[in-house]
């Protein structure tokens, strides 16, 4: 047995059934290894950034890690963009990176570059494998970080020589021996005190909040927040990361936060005197200007990540420890009490973010494509988008009732990550309705992916909202720059003739009569489906909340 043979065994003693990845000189002993082995699935991308976008689309799609294999040199490079997407969206990933013989290191050798250094500051830790002795080692205790604690990625480099090195029998096999990583703590206990603190400032609130952000996706947490929100009657509002946590169209859930937040929920959090913040980072695009960020409240901070706490806005109470296990704390000893003033106030609001679909003219709207693909799937479905004015309609207009089912990259804003992210989570979730929407910039990013869709025969339907423009760029030209519409407008190709093209189908709507129509032919079509929806050119998402403004200044249209 060689390196790249004993590294399969361990993928395989670890459960790993599928890997997606692009081959190359410096990982050819793993891709021999793979040939022989039956347990796990290759998935053959495109282009090395969209292996690691489909690997955290199948994690978050799954909360397994998903694994990515690359080569070295420029397959490692292509791959930062994605390490980077998901690090920013805490998504446990292993990412297996060629690279060239150790005593090659150092000496810009051909495909060489030090990706252990360039990707430090974008994985939760990274490793290059230098001794095959250390291999299982190495492999375990990466494991144990993307998946523990706040997950994230981490990177293995992994040398030519060291993947065809000859192993010794003491390495083959046997149980790995316990994990123990210095100063390396996942786990922390909510303190009593903390959780008295919270259950009296919670009885004493007359108009709390509960905020709810990507840490609340993990294992059983959304149950445990659907349970104590509607055992004290709470209202809810969610970041981009958190939607699917609490379901879109419960009664007690407000929308979403932020810049492009919905009335209700941002004029809740400006009013609210308490808001219980569950696995919420404050990203600028939650908090607008943080001076002005929920002035009068009382703001206490759960999360798994103790750097997280006071790091963007200034908190009342920090408690570090999961959040379902704060939730089952205050079971007990919080109290369920009317509060009608703050609740009828709450209805006012949903009633102004309850704005028509249907604009003047008969020209199809982006909002009325979301509500066309919300209805069709009754909200099951698990979608995935690009970056963009498509991604705030589909956060804003789509009812997600699950958990998982809203993959996006939140906090790096990656264009080119729906359609590759879609694909993941086809591979793990085969007996789901997959669908990507996207915008006719952002799929030209990774377009090329289709391919490996048809070839996989995935139930993959990608909606493509076509209107000319890198539109989110446009609107903050229109809205901030004197209309001075600069490198915006964008060209695309036909996308029904390139879907057929690829072996894909392809279907067109200009009209919400052709929507319906074009939903529900794609639903009932196996396979891959491409649709181009022809909207309005220059519709913009609102409300927006212009930058270096708090949330309060929302412009509502």
């Amino acid at each position: 047995m060689n390196g790249a043979e004993l590294l399969i065994q361990i993928l395989t003693e670890k459960n790993v059934e599928t890997i997606f990845g692009y081959p190359g000189g410096a990982v050819l002993p793993l891709y021999d290894a793979l040939f022989d082995c039956e347990s796990v699935r290759h998935i053959l991308v495109r282009h090395e950034q969209a292996a690691v976008h489909a690997a955290d689309g199948y994690a978050r799609a799954t909360g397994r890690p998903g694994i990515a294999l690359v080569t070295s040199g420029p397959g490692a490079t292509n791959a930062i963009t994605g390490i980077a997407t998901a690090f920013m969206d805490s998504v446990p990933l292993i990412i297996l990176t060629g690279q060239v013989a150790t005593e090659l290191i150092g000496l810009d050798s051909f495909q060489e570059v030090d990706i252990y250094g360039m990707t430090m500051p974008i994985t939760k830790h990274n490793y290059i494998v230098r001794e095959i002795c250390d291999l299982r080692r190495i492999v375990d205790e990466a494991f144990h970080l993307a998946t523990t604690g706040r997950t994230g990625p981490v990177l293995i480099d992994l040398p030519k020589n060291v993947m065809t090195a000859v192993v010794a029998d003491m390495h083959r096999s046997g149980p790995s021996p316990a994990i123990h990583i210095r100063g390396y703590q996942p786990y922390h206990p909510i303190p009593a005190h903390g959780l008295q603190l919270t259950a009296e400032r919670l009885n004493d609130a007359e108009r709390p909040l509960i905020l709810v952000g990507g840490g609340c996706m993990t294992d059983n947490t959304p149950s445990w927040v659907r349970e104590f929100v509607e055992k004290f009657n709470l209202p809810v509002a969610s970041t981009l990361m958190g939607l699917g946590a609490f379901p879109s169209d419960h009664p007690l859930h407000l929308g979403m936060v932020g810049m492009h937040g919905t009335v209700a929920a941002n004029r809740a959090l400006q009013a609210a005197d308490l808001v219980l913040c569950l696995g919420v980072r404050f990203s600028d695009r939650v908090t607008g200007n943080r001076k002005s960020f929920s002035p009068d409240s009382c703001k206490i901070q759960v999360d798994i990540d103790s750097s997280e706490l006071n790091k963007n806005i200034h908190v009342d109470l920090s408690i570090t420890g999961l959040v379902s296990e704060m939730l089952a704390g205050l079971m007990e000893s919080v109290h369920r009490h009317e509060r009608l003033a703050w609740e009828e106030q709450i209805q006012l609001w949903k009633q102004r973010s309850a704005k028509p679909l249907r604009a003047a003219g008969s020209t199809l709207t982006p909002q009325e494509v979301i509500a066309c693909i919300d209805e069709a799937t009754d909200g099951n479905a698990i979608i995935t988008t690009d970056v963009g004015q498509h991604q705030i309609w589909t956060a804003r207009h789509y009812k997600f009732t699950e958990p998982r089912s809203f993959l996006t990259s939140g906090g790096l804003g990656t264009m080119g990550y729906g359609l590759p992210a879609a694909i993941g989570a086809a591979a793990a979730c085969p007996e789901r309705q997959i669908i990507c929407i996207t915008g006719d910039g952002s799929i030209q990013m990774n377009i090329q992916e289709i391919m490996t869709a048809v070839d996989l025969e995935l139930n993959v339907k990608v909606a493509i909202l076509k209107n000319g423009y890198l539109g989110m760029v446009r609107q903050w030209q229109q809205l901030f720059l004197g209309r001075r519409y600069s490198s915006v407008r964008i060209s695309s190709p036909d996308f029904v003739a390139l879907a057929k093209s690829f072996g894909a189908h392809g279907l067109r709507a200009q009209t919400l009569e052709e929507a319906k129509l074009v939903m529900e032919e794609a639903l009932h079509t196996k396979g891959v489906v491409i649709m181009e929806f022809d909207i309005t050119e220059e519709s913009n998402v609102y409300p927006i909340v212009p930058p270096g403004s708090g949330n309060h200044d929302m412009i509502e249209n």
